[in-house]
């Protein structure tokens, strides 16, 4: 376990959204752990571990660093090569709106 995560757990137990505020920012996560912790503590808690526990399984799974919070407990790897293709191909439209490539 790394330092910041266990910075984390102390940060937790004394005051639930500030943890989550070092996690995900200004987020909807924040609007819902300090919700949760007016209604009671515990559910704040409860709430706040939760996404630490996902942080963790995050790091685990892709690598210190190599991965961004996209809400709601989720992460996603960080690319590595620059900037991502088209979903199309190199020869296709770019994709701008709703609809799929090729409509």
């Amino acid at each position: 376990m790394r330092a910041s995560t266990i910075l984390l757990i102390i940060v937790t137990i004394i005051f639930p959204p500030a943890a989550v505020a070092f996690m995900t920012g200004c987020s909807c996560d924040l609007l819902i752990n300090v919700l949760l912790t007016i209604l009671g503590y515990i559910p704040g808690h409860i709430h706040a571990f939760w996404l630490i526990y996902k942080r963790s399984k995050a790091e685990e799974t892709y690598g210190h660093g190599q991965y961004r919070y996209v809400g709601s407990g989720n992460y996603e790897p960080l690319q590595s090569g620059g900037p991502a293709a088209p979903a199309g191909g190199p020869g296709s439209k770019p994709n701008y709106g709703a609809t799929a490539p090729g409509y």
